[in-house]
């Protein structure tokens, strides 16, 4: 039977202990996750664990090294779609990367585990559960810190008002006197209003700026024949 003829009692131990530490580092960082109750618990990150290692390690079994490298390489964009599918946009807020980020880590150490390299698995299980629980302090620490406007990146938006007639020519005007002032531009968009009147509005790319620039460029913006009115405002960046 093909099975007996292939059966190898050193690989078949090699592929136990792999799958044993792939089980045991996937269950240590799925603890840690279950616990703080995210979207990707323990069962989640142990099968990842468990399905990478196998996979590589019936490569290596297979084609040798050459054969483990490329499935590890369908392994890193193949677990990107399993990652995604744990993050969520609510509004302006992004739930879910520290968990599709984790999931990448469980695959790199079910990797390992599979490729036998059993230290550096067990290496990185102790980097990622040091990430998702020692980094914790700093994070929230950071986050009380006191901070401008200028010092974090947000989406501006640049908006005027002018005669319906003159919104076309005023289009390129604007986007020239903005990207003169080093404002990237990333899209100017014109709506006509009920009153004859249209407005302008240029969004900015996400960035960091200093709001007297912003200020300064809006004041010239202002002066612009048929400009009736010009501001500026911000939201958090995505």
């Amino acid at each position: 039977m093909p099975f007996i003829e292939s059966f190898q009692p050193g690989d078949f131990l090699s592929t136990i202990v792999s799958l044993v530490v792939a089980f045991a580092m996937g269950t240590l960082i799925g603890a840690e996750r279950q616990y703080r109750q995210r979207t990707a618990g323990l069962r989640t990150n142990v099968l990842v664990a468990i399905g990478a290692c196998q996979f590589v390690d019936m490569a290596m079994h297979l084609a040798g090294p050459e054969g483990a490298v490329r499935v590890v390489a369908y392994v890193v964009s193949g677990i990107g779609f399993l990652g995604a599918g744990v993050i969520m946009k609510e509004g302006t807020n992004i739930r879910g990367l520290n968990t599709a980020a984790t999931l990448w880590c469980s695959a790199a150490v079910g990797a390992c585990a599979g490729a036998d390299l059993v230290a550096q698995s067990v290496l990185l299980t102790g980097f990622v559960l040091a990430g998702n629980t020692m980094l914790r302090p700093l994070v929230g620490a950071l986050e009380r810190l006191p901070r401008s406007e200028e010092s974090t990146e947000a989406t501006y938006g640049v908006s005027l008002i002018t005669g319906a007639s003159r919104a076309a020519e005023l289009r390129s005007k604007v986007s020239a006197l903005l990207e003169a002032a080093k404002f990237p531009i990333e899209e100017v968009e014109i709506q006509d209003r009920p009153d004859g009147t249209a407005e302008l509005r240029a969004t900015l790319v996400n960035t960091s700026v200093r709001v007297v620039e912003l200020d300064g460029a809006v004041a010239r913006l202002r002066h612009l024949p048929g400009v009736t009115s010009a501001d500026w405002t911000r939201s958090a960046a995505d």
